[in-house]
């Protein structure tokens, strides 16, 4: 175990199969990270599998049910580094159920289009998100077989 406070992230697009836009959430908090934008998600509970704490944190924070697909691959096993203590796992998802909601520590959500990397990548990101934003551009733009599998979970 490394001792890193586990967290989980949500790339939700419009299709696993082809993707063409990504749903980002704008914050409320903390203080300093609140009106930038991140994918949504949070942190692992004690007893609970990294995609089983997706699926509950995207329920929670947005009210909807997704179909997980494929993992964005990190550096380390632990995930993309967000400080010191924290690291995160992201995998993309559809929506299954339910049409999102800022119900929970956003104010704003927001579809971007996936082939506008400018615009996407011009947001005001969390800091530690915005190289795993530019990562996810690239899985999605490289060329080759789109799809980025699929399974719902519950």
């Amino acid at each position: 175990m490394t001792g890193l406070i586990s967290v989980v992230g949500g790339a939700v697009v419009d299709s696993l199969a082809e993707p063409g836009r990504l749903l980002v959430a704008r914050r409320t908090a903390p203080p300093q990270f609140a009106g930038m934008w991140e994918l949504p998600g949070g942190k692992v509970e004690s007893g609970e599998s990294a995609e089983q704490a997706l699926h509950r944190e995207l329920l929670e924070e947005l009210g909807v049910r997704v179909r997980l697909g494929s993992e964005l691959p990190a550096g380390s096993a632990a995930g993309w580094p967000l400080n010191e203590r924290a690291a995160m796992r992201v995998w993309f998802a559809e929506l299954a159920d339910g049409e999102p909601r800022p119900l929970e520590d956003h104010d704003e959500l927001r579809w971007m289009d996936l082939r506008n990397r400018e615009e996407v990548l011009g947001l005001p990101w969390i800091p530690a998100d915005f190289p795993i934003v530019e990562a996810l551009l690239a899985a999605v733009q490289a060329p080759g077989p789109r799809g980025l599998g699929g399974e719902l979970i519950r």
